[in-house]
């Protein structure tokens, strides 16, 4: 069975090459890693836990408003039953969750050119400390992600800096979420088996088990908690970036036992950043695409009609 290695920020200092040699490894297979020793204040991370809870503990009538379903932009509230991630089971997921873009400013050349997910984000009136808080967590997950590139580079032989151009206005989406206990009901799913849409994915969770991934040729495997470490995972675009050197995991959330709540930091490249194979991959596998092209795609296939009312 694979294990989900656990690897120590520190050590990128420490033994640079080793480390990178360790992360390439896990982002070969099983493409999962725990990245223990980062950075990220664990005050702020506790700060933005605590915003998520205030929100989804709002009513209904105070968030639909937010409605992600009414969002061109992939920002706001996404309602339980609002997502179907594993379109095979026909199970509609079990969660909740609210979106948070790069801020613009609704004067931004981009927001005002109506570019792809070049929108603003949306608030909660109800919550006065949910932006600030989100935002910071925001700026931090993205500058990790960033010096996490830095490390995929040098594993793959490109200059340090190679990804730098390409993550500096992301289409990156800080991700709340909220999964009610399980109410035994049969084949109800927390979130469908699925692949990430971007590059990597940053996560941290309140320690309720759930999570679980599939390496290839292998069963289900639950992903260990160390508290304070994030969940780091391949998503298709660096697979196909990578030429598929990296792989992109398919992994689920079960029902939990209790209330579980989870950030999840999706780090999308630039909109108009061409996903073609990497130099030093070989024949390239898959046709270019752009940043914002790819992830529409992968959207319009994702969530459930809004329903008439």
């Amino acid at each position: 069975m694979t294990t989900i290695p656990v690897l120590d920020w520190s050590q990128r200092t420490t033994d640079p090459d080793g480390f990178a040699a360790a992360l390439g490894a896990a982002c070969r297979d099983p493409g999962f890693f725990l990245l223990a020793g980062h950075p990220v204040p664990a005050d702020l991370i506790d700060r933005t836990f605590a915003q998520a809870r205030a929100f989804f503990a709002l009513p209904e009538v105070e968030k639909a408003p937010l409605g992600i379903l009414r969002n061109p932009h992939n920002r706001g509230w996404a309602a339980e039953g609002t997502e179907r991630l594993d379109r095979d089971s026909g199970a509609v997921d079990r969660k909740q969750a609210f979106n948070v873009g790069l801020d613009l400013a609704p004067d931004d050349t981009r927001v005002l050119a109506a570019e792809p997910f070049r929108g603003v984000n949306v608030w909660p009136d109800a919550l006065p400390a949910f932006r600030d808080a989100t935002l910071a967590y925001y700026d931090a997950a993205w500058q990790l992600g960033v010096a996490v590139m830095r490390v995929i580079a040098r594993d793959l032989a490109l200059p340090e800096t190679f990804f730098d151009g390409h993550f500096d206005a992301p289409l990156a989406t800080l991700r709340l979420l909220s999964y009610p206990p399980a109410s035994g009901a049969e084949g109800e799913i927390g979130a469908g088996a699925h692949t990430d849409y971007g590059a990597i994915t940053l996560l941290l969770t309140d320690g309720e088990p759930g999570l679980q991934v599939r390496p290839r040729g292998e069963d289900w495997t639950d992903v260990p908690h160390v508290p304070g470490a994030f969940v780091v995972n391949i998503g298709d675009c660096l697979m196909r970036w990578s030429n598929d050197t990296y792989v992109s995991t398919p992994h689920r959330v079960l029902p939990p036992a209790r209330a579980r709540q989870s950030i999840a930091f999706f780090l999308d490249p630039n909109p108009d950043s061409v996903i073609e194979a990497l130099p030093g991959t070989g024949d390239a596998r898959y046709p270019p695409v752009t940043g914002a092209d790819y992830l529409r795609s992968r959207l319009d296939a994702t969530y459930e009609p809004e329903p008439a009312r």
